[in-house]
């Protein structure tokens, strides 16, 4: 069951958008702003699922993503990314860090919604 969900964006913009879709469909949202804050905000937190932008300063998400799968704790939250990197080769990449799915920017709520669905 999907109850909390880290958002993880270093836009501002971007991450109040993604917290703003995630809020209104009824879920609990925790955010971070960069990939070191996501993986102590994952660690103390245990959201159920973690949607995590891609190019981000100092660690990208997913540097990000493969310390949370390396972790006992947090390895079992699926991380899906969002980013507008959307072609063939960054979605095999996002699969190989450990990513359950990608979603490209721009992107609809339907389709944040949708990825949060897979999951319930």
């Amino acid at each position: 069951m999907i109850n909390k969900i880290l958002a993880v964006d270093d836009s501002k913009v971007d991450l109040t958008n993604i917290e703003n879709i995630i809020t209104e469909a009824g879920y609990e949202v925790v955010t971070a702003s960069s990939g070191k804050e996501a993986i102590e905000k994952a660690t103390a937190e245990l959201p159920d699922l973690i949607f995590m932008d891609v190019i981000m300063q100092k660690m990208d998400g997913y540097q990000a993503c493969r310390v949370l799968n390396e972790n006992d704790q947090t390895k079992d939250i699926p991380i899906i990314f969002v980013t507008c990197k959307g072609q063939k080769a960054d979605r095999i990449w996002a699969k190989m860090t450990g990513g359950k799915g990608l979603v490209q920017k721009p992107y609809t709520p339907k389709e944040i919604i949708d990825e949060i669905d897979k999951l319930v």
